[in-house]
């Protein structure tokens, strides 16, 4: 069974950190471009990150560079997204796609919610 499942989500206060997991199965993620995605309540879906079959990272939400890092571990087929010096904007679900070398979405995961509070 193809899927992308994310984890590492959860409560965590401003300024902390979290890393988000996305965990590949059926299909090797080495092949593709890897993308982290997020959406707030109430706002368009915004892509934060990806990373190159070649593992060259991009950061896209201006918002988050240099407190957010997207890295991949093509053993562990598993892409991640380490946050840091969270704030309370940064609430949101996060997704993981995969991108074939075509360009088109491959495979989506289900996201998992990321609620910075104190």
């Amino acid at each position: 069974q193809v899927q992308l499942v994310e984890s590492g989500g959860g409560l965590v206060q401003p300024g902390g950190s979290l890393r988000l997991s996305c965990a590949a199965s059926g299909f090797n993620i080495s092949s593709y471009l890897m993308k982290w995605h997020r959406q707030a309540p109430g706002k368009e879906r915004e892509l934060v990150a990806d990373i190159k079959i070649s593992g060259g990272p991009t950061i896209h939400a201006g918002s988050v560079k240099g407190r957010f890092a997207i890295s991949r571990d093509n053993a562990k087929n598993t892409v991640f997204l380490q946050m840091n010096s969270l704030k309370v904007e940064d609430t949101a679900v996060y997704y993981c796609n995969a991108v074939d070398m075509v360009g088109r979405d491959a495979y989506w995961g289900q996201g998992t919610q990321v609620t910075v509070s104190s």
